[in-house]
């Protein structure tokens, strides 16, 4: 019984750990998040067509498993990964930024720069695909560096800065990929990587037999390797911790002897080329042409700010959200356009993205919650623990009453005592004179 109870405390130890963790609450404020864009997102499918719903949210949750034939869900899987590492690399960005203390909302930018300089050197350059991911991160790189040169310099807030650059970006690169010989003028897009340099594709090192989807190749690596990497040096190293500590508090980092600016600067090229190279991974893939827009820079960039933090900041969690995200988005194609648009599945993800704005109230709630629940239970241990107080008091009080009353009875035993000894002494005293005297007496009379 005692080795049971023994294990119980150590369960209920544990569990309270884990509770109280940040992971856990973390990961919890996610599936929240997500609950309630599901939620929010089969009510707006009742409200369309109810007969069609349950269908509808099934097909969005499911995605490819409601194929019938095992290849093609293994070919729609290959399909889902492969724009899920791009993302998993924007999230890393952007995570990157943020640890360090930094917002990098520029990664989009660095993205569209980077997308640009990886067919440009693929089409017009002819050159082999490690070239062409290489200049693709130095670029994501250096125009996210311009970002940290305006901040540790001229004390430019980050966003603002990163928001202009991702203009500057979109039409610089849009006037260079049209000014190339890898713009399709008839089409209004750049030419196939395929076609034109196949050297320039990733190597696909049987990933597309795997998963019987063409595209797939050495980037869903990338993307695997790379946020355990970035956990390592962010957790592990001292480089990443003096990234933080600058990140944090740069006036102190310097008096520590760190380099503050040169910190700066750094931070943000290395989220800027972690974007470079999802653009790489993504477009080098040959997956899909770049149509030079207009409207904005792409989306893969500020989609990778929802990723990161629905992924709770971290890493690894980046990799689950990111994937969750694209699953959810392709799924929109496989709704029944009899009753629903395709576009449902993207409102239910920008729901999500939207509720991923407030993790950080989920999370004070969830921690508002068990402290209070740690205080009932606390509150009646310390009752009971006061009751136990009482009866000590109780016991206490009985004994110095009986020590009082031993004390006082020792006091009137010495007391007698004393007055007894004096007494004897005294009569001794007396009895002792009294036999001198009677003994003199006897000696006059003698020599009378």
């Amino acid at each position: 019984m005692e080795k049971k109870k023994i294990m119980i405390d150590k369960c209920g130890s544990f569990c309270k750990k884990v509770f109280k963790s940040e992971g856990f609450s973390s990961i919890l404020t996610s599936v929240i998040c997500i609950l309630i864009g599901l939620l929010i997102g089969f009510i707006v499918l009742l409200c369309i067509a109810p007969e069609g719903a349950l269908k509808g949210i099934q097909t969005i949750i499911l995605n490819f498993f409601t194929y019938t034939k095992s290849s093609l869900r293994l070919k729609y899987f290959g399909k889902t990964l492969v724009y899920t590492a791009p993302l998993i690399l924007c999230g890393l960005s952007v995570l990157f930024a943020y640890k360090t203390g930094l917002f990098n909302i520029g990664a989009a930018g660095q993205y569209t720069v980077a997308t640009g300089v990886a067919i440009i050197a693929a089409v017009a350059w002819n050159c082999p695909w490690y070239v062409c991911l290489l200049l693709a991160i130095l670029a994501g790189a250096f125009w996210g560096s311009l970002v940290g040169f305006l901040k540790a310099f001229f004390s430019i807030n980050e966003v603002i800065s990163a928001i202009m650059l991702n203009w500057i970006g979109l039409y610089l690169i849009n006037m260079c990929v049209k000014n190339s010989k890898a713009w399709d003028s008839i089409k209004y897009e750049t030419l196939s990587i395929e076609k034109y340099n196949p050297s320039a594709l990733l190597p696909t090192i049987g990933l597309d037999k795997l998963f019987n989807f063409e595209y797939a190749g050495i980037g869903l690596l990338f993307a695997i390797i790379i946020p355990i990497i970035i956990f390592i040096i962010l957790k592990y190293t001292t480089f990443g911790y003096e990234l933080k500590a600058t990140g944090f508090n740069k006036t102190a980092s310097e008096y520590a002897g760190m380099k503050g600016k040169f910190n700066t600067i750094i931070t943000m090229a290395i989220s800027g080329g972690l974007a470079g190279l999802g653009a790489g991974v993504f477009y080098l893939s040959g997956v899909m042409p770049y149509y030079c827009p207009t409207s904005g820079a792409l989306s893969m960039g500020f989609n990778g700010i929802s990723s990161a933090f629905l992924g709770g900041l971290s890493p690894i969690g980046t990799i689950f959200s990111s994937y969750f995200l694209t699953h959810i988005t392709q799924a929109g194609a496989l709704l029944d356009t009899n009753y629903y648009s395709s576009q449902i599945s993207d409102l239910i993800s920008s729901i999500i993205i939207y509720l991923c704005a407030f993790t950080h109230i989920f999370k004070y709630l969830l921690k508002k919650a068990f402290n209070k629940k740690n205080k009932e239970v606390n509150g009646n241990v310390e009752d009971k623990k006061d009751d136990s107080i009482d009866v000590k008091e109780i016991v206490e009080e009985v004994d110095d009453k009986l020590l009082d009353n031993n004390i006082e009875k020792t006091k009137n035993e010495i007391s007698n005592n004393f007055k007894d000894g004096v007494n004897n002494f005294f009569k001794k005293i007396k009895d002792g004179t009294n036999k001198s005297f009677e003994k003199i007496k006897d000696l006059f009379k003698k020599k009378d």
